[in-house]
């Protein structure tokens, strides 16, 4: 019986979901259930960096569904928490860029473009609950409140020297956390009052950085191949973790347990206990048969971008020198597939 039921539901993982999570309850039961609302219509987004474009991919199989265009260098994806917006920071190739692109993902419209005048070199980016959006530019050391709605800059903060380059968000929304890569330190700033209260050296070549949900701050240090944990308050290192191989971004699984660290130097992701900072896990990230051209960081499959699905148990990483999103079973770690992209994927975002 329960293999008549698996067999009406369309869409295999769907299927695989339904059964890990009901399946006692199914149990000596005829009825069917239905795939829980959205899973099968999931989309992921790709901002692929050396073709200004960001494209859609089904969450079911990686297909293609539309290709939007960007500006120039699409590195940063943040998406708003009814799915109506996604946000793309479009950094520029040589030439500096200074525009956020803003997609409507509801209702189709033509994307639209937010200047940011003399705030060149846009990176990273946070979508707060008042329809602001965080954003780091490095070229005018800052990180600028904009309003989206409105197309407009509505406050700089300044961050100093340094490069910051990613921006974290507390939980509650009121203090931002600014990695520094040629400094090589994070900074905390109080949203209230616009004002840095503290900095503290993380390590060389601090990039990538997150809260994790207990709220302490990780910022991965790719110079010097380590992961340093901050107190959310004082920014004291409270672990400093190894991760082989350039580390360049850090995500958390949705119920808190793991961080994940991709190292793009060694084609790998590095996943840690959250709670109980320690290496759990390494997955290689080289995909047979594609070949690896370059990046701005080298030659090599570089896995840069990666995020974590809220609904299913995935991971996706953007494989950049290889042109491919690695999929990856969040319950054992094993690389199930790669989807084509475009050229230098990067940015992810996700619409569950």
């Amino acid at each position: 019986m329960l293999e008549h039921l698996v067999g009406t539901i369309r869409y295999r993982r769907c299927a695989e979901v339904v059964m890990k999570r009901f399946a006692p309850l199914l149990l000596g039961m005829s009825l069917v259930l239905p795939c829980p609302a959205g899973f099968a219509r999931g989309e992921l987004l790709v901002g692929n960096k050396s073709d200004d474009t960001v494209w859609r991919l089904s969450l079911e199989d990686g297909r293609r569904l539309d290709e939007i265009p960007s500006g120039q260098g699409p590195h940063e994806i943040a998406v708003s928490p009814d799915r109506r917006l996604a946000v793309v920071t479009d950094y520029g190739h040589q030439q500096a860029g200074n525009s956020l692109t803003v997609l409507d993902m509801g209702d189709g419209k033509a994307p639209r473009s937010i200047d940011l005048g003399a705030h060149a070199r846009p990176h990273g980016i946070r979508l707060l609950a008042d329809g602001h959006a965080l954003v780091t530019t490095e070229q005018s050391r800052s990180l600028l409140r904009v309003d989206l709605d409105a197309g407009a800059v509505v406050q700089a903060i300044e961050v100093g020297d340094g490069v910051g380059h990613m921006v974290a968000l507390a939980a509650d929304g009121a203090t931002a956390y600014v990695s520094k890569i040629a400094a090589g330190t994070v900074a905390r700033i109080d949203l209230a009052t616009g004002r840095k209260t503290h900095e503290v050296p993380a390590g060389e070549g601090a990039e990538g950085i997150e809260v994790a949900p207990d709220g302490r701050v990780w910022v991965t240090n790719r110079a010097e191949d380590t992961v340093t944990v901050h107190d959310p308050d004082t920014l004291e290192t409270m672990a400093t973790l190894p991760s082989e191989g350039f580390p360049i971004r850090v995500v958390f699984t949705p119920d808190g347990r793991h961080a994940l660290v991709t190292n793009a130097m060694a084609g790998s992701m590095s996943v840690f206990d959250a709670t109980d900072p320690r290496l759990v896990a390494t997955v290689a990230l080289r995909p047979e048969g594609a070949e690896s051209g370059q990046s701005m960081l080298g030659q090599g499959p570089m896995p840069i971008g990666v995020i974590a699905d809220p609904v299913r148990p995935r991971i996706y990483v953007a494989i950049s020198g290889a042109d491919r999103i690695a999929v990856i079973d969040a319950d054992d770690w094993r690389v199930l597939e790669f989807w084509a992209t475009g050229r230098q994927p990067d940015a992810l975002g996700i619409l569950p």
